[in-house]
């Protein structure tokens, strides 16, 4: 999209207003997973609240947020696990509202989060209404809450805040407000490695938005001078702010990355040093299709196997479908980069759907195919995934839960 697509439209209701229904439904589905994990979990002798706010990476998180940089636990065989490997905007928040409120830094997590997962919801919403109209974008936010591991959107994780980030950053390009898009991407920079994803979105849709303009400019009967379209000054101004969002979007990340280097003493890529001592890379897939392949060595782990398969399968399948349905340039190239991020990292197997959340496009093939059913037939697909999805995120909090 480029500020030549943003063009006098009929009137619509608000934004808020039509996203709502959304987001009452997005709401009833984490109140069921919430719930669910809480009578799970009292079944089992354990706390929910603990599972949500104080285990696995929460636990991380809210270390920096009380003590910062610097905690490290040296493994017995040898691997180093820096808190340098998480990114501080979720623990900033963290500080900043135990520091305004009486909550504690893990209370202050889990709000942050439940926050971040409506901006999220309502975000989503903004880029399917955008693309294809609200009754899409009313189906969009509900695959994404009950995505099998939908119950991470309530822990005091980072995916909540950058998809949330990551979302409104689409959205800004989408409706030409660039500037907007190149700062929500700096901030989603300072909230995941992933951020990668949203600065080559901002990066390429601009690109491709001035050689576009370009070309409209010097087309055969273009007059110079003449006023570019969306109230600006002239056709200088669109493109200023352009390169402007774009200067904008890699700051965060690029920002974090170089001061980890400088911490560390090992340069520029002393973050990747970082990740490597959780072993955690970048290898192209081939940790993954050897994890994959190990599946097999017996039957019942060749179901998982099997499963492992048609799950990449039927990404594979729904990004083709995302292209094929000429999405715009910025979901697909961020979806793109999420999904070869999350796949091809060289550990942590367990987390890859965890790791894949964020890649909300994916579901719009998904959300419109709904959005065309007959209402029953809508309901009660989202009604059985919902209920599935809420046993599941309680018995995983439960049993291995995410690394």
């Amino acid at each position: 999209m480029s500020d030549l697509d943003t063009r006098v439209v009929p009137a619509r209701a608000p934004l808020l207003r039509r996203a709502a229904p959304a987001l009452l439904g997005y709401a009833a589905v984490r109140a069921l997973g919430l719930a669910v994990l809480a009578g799970w979990s009292a079944a089992r002798g354990k706390s929910a609240y603990t599972l949500l706010t104080a285990r696995w990476d929460s636990l991380w998180y809210t270390r920096v947020a009380e003590l910062g940089y610097g905690y490290e636990v040296r493994l017995p065989n040898g691997d180093v696990h820096s808190n340098l490997a998480f990114f501080p905007l979720l623990p900033w928040l963290e500080r900043l509202l135990h520091a305004l409120t009486p909550l504690s830094y893990a209370d202050a997590g889990f709000v942050v989060s439940l926050l971040a997962s409506l901006a999220a919801a309502t975000g989503i919403f903004a880029v399917a209404d955008r693309l294809y109209g609200p009754r899409t974008g009313f189906f969009a936010v509900l695959l994404w809450a009950v995505l099998p591991v939908g119950i991470v959107q309530s822990m005091a994780y980072s995916e909540s805040l950058f998809t949330a980030l990551a979302a409104w950053s689409l959205y800004a390009v989408l409706t030409g407000r660039w500037v907007s898009a190149g700062a929500l991407a700096a901030l989603a920079g300072l909230t995941r490695p992933v951020g990668a994803a949203v600065v080559a979105a901002v990066w390429t849709a601009g690109v491709l938005s001035l050689v576009r303009e370009r070309g409209t400019r010097h087309a055969p009967g273009a007059r110079p001078g003449t006023p570019a379209p969306g109230g600006s000054a002239g056709p200088g101004a669109p493109a200023r702010r352009r390169v402007l969002g774009m200067l904008l979007a890699p700051l965060g990340a690029a920002g974090y990355v170089l001061w980890v280097g400088h911490r560390t003493g090992a340069g520029p890529l002393g973050y990747l040093d970082v990740q490597a001592g959780w072993r955690n890379g970048f290898d192209g897939g081939y940790a993954f299709a050897r994890f994959v392949a190990g599946r097999f060595t017996s039957f019942p782990s060749a179901l998982a196997g099997l499963g492992l398969i048609a799950g990449v399968a039927l990404l594979i399948w729904l990004y083709v479908t995302c292209v094929r349905r000429r999405q715009p340039a910025a979901p697909l190239v961020y979806t793109g980069v999420v999904l070869a991020l999350a796949l091809c990292a060289s550990s942590y197997f367990g987390s890859k759907p965890r790791l894949l959340m964020p890649a909300f496009p994916l579901l719009l093939p998904l959300a419109g195919a709904l959005a065309r059913r007959r209402p029953p037939v809508a309901a009660l697909v989202t009604a059985g995934l919902a209920g599935a999805a809420a046993v599941y995120g309680a018995f995983w909090l439960n049993g291995s839960g995410p690394p």
